[in-house]
């Protein structure tokens, strides 16, 4: 039987190898788009995998610097020693730094003997005063001028990083080399004898790189949102033709073939088109690296090499498409195992049940329950919602065919025009046919409006502007890394140095430098808002900034609480007098430096450059909107992860759509030549193929949307706390193209309607 299905298949006539053409490319099309899809998601892990060297000194094999001069003697003495495998240790500190808005990620490194441990992507690790740089940071080096941004790193360059030390081709990455005492001196600095390896995702102490919380959780949920369109589209092509089909097997039963042996013979047809889409499915794959590379999901691109499938993906796509082909082919010739005279008689198929809802509204009070108990674990949050999400759109699946026998059915009673007559009459009597040739875009519209609300009000919440644009173009420079319980900042630099402040108010385009000192204690105020304040300015400079409040009318210094993230406009607010001289104040440690500016590109990095040259920190300072669009670049992945689902899950709707609408059409040549030859105009004809189409599309999309907003308000309260905020008008504009270029591709099919229903067709049927 085998023998017989593979002739059948292949050498069954000139309809038999088209309709093994058409169903291996759709499949083709569903494979490729699959195998983007896990290639894009192993290229993020790939991507996060090369950060790893850059958590070398946050690794908990690394040895904390103390921070102080005082002690870095010790430290240097420790270092002279070698590592447990021969390699003498290094001072190491990774920080970020910044130009024009672009992260730049440097590595500074202090050798303390000849043989050292290897970074990637060099051959030697630089010595002091030599520097490596990454190739798009040694382009934008030597188009800028030194004193904005060469003159960072010092020295000299000896090399560029190769492919191996880059997360994405256009990252900007410096390793740059300096002398032990230098290093001992900077706070975060740590001894090393070897580089770190182990990804950020596997890592509690990384701090560089995509960590797995949230990422993991979106990537897991957008790949289950594009499998279930992917398989609708592979089960759509593989019933091509099927009611043509259903009569030959019938016709095999008749003649004496078991159902076993029509089984096999439906099985091989179906596994045949399918294996042909499986091999011709990697062409598309191959020609799609390129775009997805540039697609910068995570905020980067990738390289074209990241986008590779495991063998196990291979295999599993290799062998699940045509499994899965031939267990549809089975479900779909039920009706001729079970009875082949029923398929002659063409009796009408039974009414979905209203139980087909109950899946769909499983997943939402799952969803619902999670705002009772949450999970703790990202495992658990990850399964949990993976799950729930899963229910539902099995659940829109399974009821689509219900909704639309009850829709049809509410408009046949109404209705008194025969092209909706007769479209509403069929859809009612077999709904299950109507709603699955819009399945898929119905399920793409799912996943469209459940994402972009998601991923609106998540923008909403997080980059909403708080103090204004007149903050945007302050330079702050932090020193504190952070607070203690009681209030007091963890650590602070020398008092800034006349000459410092000379220069920076000799940069053009500064308006003033404001440096914020600590106090030691937590004292009471009253303004703006605030009730306590650790830290004290001189009043002139903080006039000159501007933008930050008043002192009080004669003080010469004052209190000023934590402002300095620009979260609410204080420019009007007059803090209270301190009891400090500007001498005393000038004396005191510094905790912050932060330098008001014109905005514009030459006096920004002038001034990073000097106060960064002067107060090296873990992170490098930004002017405020910097760390606005810094704090909303995990975000920017997640909208680039929604655009890749969106984009993916429509195409593969649309193909599932034409394939449909060109099967429906050539099942029903028959009926259609008979109702012409009874003198029904053709026009009439096509507004009942319209009319069958849009009724499902138009009323379980209103369903989708509105189980999508539901879906997405449910995961926000229950997983971030946020209520949804309703979509853009851009969302609304989509939905409205996606409908309208569905009804395009069913259209397109109608200038067949004339050339497959002539009475020739009626005469040979």
């Amino acid at each position: 039987m085998i023998r017989l299905g593979l002739r059948l298949a292949v050498s069954g006539g000139r309809d038999a190898l088209l309709r093994l053409l058409v169903t291996a490319a759709a499949v083709a099309i569903g494979v490729g788009l699959l195998l983007t899809t896990l290639a894009a998601v192993n290229a993020v892990h790939t991507q996060n995998d090369r950060y790893a060297w850059f958590n070398t000194g946050f690794t908990a094999g690394a040895q904390a610097a103390p921070g102080s001069a005082g002690s870095a003697a010790a430290d240097r003495e420790a270092a002279a020693g070698a590592g447990a495998d021969g390699k003498a240790p290094m001072w190491w500190l990774t920080r970020r730094d910044s130009f024009q808005g672009r992260q730049i990620g440097r590595v500074d490194v202090a050798l303390t003997g000849v043989t050292t441990a290897l970074a990637p992507g060099v051959d030697r690790m630089p010595a002091a005063g030599e520097y490596y740089l990454s190739p798009a940071l040694a382009k934008m080096v030597d188009a800028t001028p030194s004193e904005q941004l060469a003159d960072r790193f010092g020295g000299h360059r000896i090399g560029i990083l190769g492919k191996d030390a880059l997360p994405a081709p256009d990252s900007l990455v410096a390793l740059v080399g300096r002398t032990p005492q230098e290093m001992a001196d900077l706070k975060d600095a740590a001894l090393v004898d070897r580089i770190a390896a182990t990804s950020p995702d596997r890592c509690d102490d990384c701090v560089v790189g995509i960590k797995s919380n949230g990422t993991a959780l979106i990537l897991t949920v957008a790949t289950g949102a594009l499998v279930f369109p992917v398989l609708i589209l592979i089960g759509t092509a593989t019933r091509l033709t099927a009611t043509q089909r259903e009569r030959r097997f019938a016709a095999m039963r008749l003649v004496g073939a078991t159902p076993r042996q029509v089984s096999v013979v439906s099985a091989v047809e179906a596994t045949a088109a399918a294996a042909v889409g499986v091999l011709l499915g990697f062409l598309p794959f191959l020609a799609l690296r390129g775009q997805v590379a540039g697609m910068s999901l995570t905020g980067d691109r990738f390289f074209t090499s990241d986008l590779t499938l495991t063998p196990l993906q291979v295999a599993a796509v290799a062998l699940g498409v045509p499994l899965a082909a031939a267990a549809a082919a089975r479900i779909a010739l039920r009706r001729v195992r079970i009875s082949p005279l029923g398929v002659s008689r063409r009796v009408t198929p039974k009414p979905p049940r209203p139980w087909r809802v109950l899946p769909l509204l499983a997943g939402l009070v799952e969803l619902a329950a999670f705002l009772v108990w949450h999970p703790s674990s990202v495992e658990g949050q990850t399964r949990g919602y993976l799950s729930a999400f899963g229910l539902i759109m099995l659940g829109l699946v399974l009821s689509g065919p219900w909704l639309t026998g009850q829709v049809a059915a509410l408009l046949a009673r109404r209705t008194q025009r025969p092209a909706t007559l007769l479209a509403v009459r069929r859809l009612a009597d077999n709904p299950t046919a109507g709603f699955r040739a819009v399945s898929g875009l119905v399920l793409a519209l799912l996943v469209m409006t459940a994402t972009v609300g998601i991923i609106t009000t998540m923008t909403a919440e997080r980059g909403r502007p708080e103090g204004g644009r007149q903050y945007d173009n302050v330079l702050v420079n932090d020193l504190g890394g952070g607070y203690t319980p009681d209030g007091h900042v963890e650590s602070s630099g020398r008092p800034v140095p006349p000459e410092l402040l000379a220069g920076l108010l000799a940069v053009p385009g500064v308006r003033g430098v404001l440096p914020v000192h600590p106090i030691g204690k937590v004292v009471p105020v009253d303004a703006g808002g605030e009730t306590e304040a650790a830290q004290t300015v001189d009043c002139r400079q903080l006039e000159a900034v501007r933008v930050f409040g008043r002192c009080e009318p004669g003080a010469a210094t004052a209190y000023v609480p934590y402002v300095w993230a620009g979260f609410r406009d204080y420019s009007a607010v007059a803090w209270p007098a301190a009891p400090y001289t500007a001498e005393q104040v000038a004396a005191l440690p510094v905790v912050k430096v932060v330098v008001g500016t014109d905005g514009s590109q030459a006096a920004v990095e002038r001034a990073r450059t000097m106060v960064d040259a002067a107060y090296p920190a873990t992170r490098q300072s930004l002017t405020l909107e910097e760390g606005m669009k810094l704090s909303g670049s995990e975000l920017k992945g997640y909208q680039q992860l929604a655009n890749v689902v969106i984009l993916a899950t429509f195409p593969i709707a649309g193909c599932s759509l034409a394939v449909s609408a060109a099967a429906a059409l050539g099942e029903r040549k028959r009926p259609f030549s008979l109702l012409r030859l009874t003198g029904v105009p053709l026009s009439m004809l096509r507004r009942v193929v319209l009319m069958e189409s849009a009724v499902p599309l138009l009323a379980v999309s209103a369903v989708a949307i509105g189980v999508g907003l539901l879906a997405a308000d449910l995961f926000l309260r229950s997983q971030l706390t946020y209520t949804l905020h309703a979509p853009g008008a851009a969302y609304y504009l989509t939905v409205a193209a996606g409908l309208t270029a569905a009804l395009a591709v069913i259209g397109a099919t109608l200038p067949l309607l004339r050339r497959i229903t002539g009475p020739e067709t009626a005469r040979n049927e």
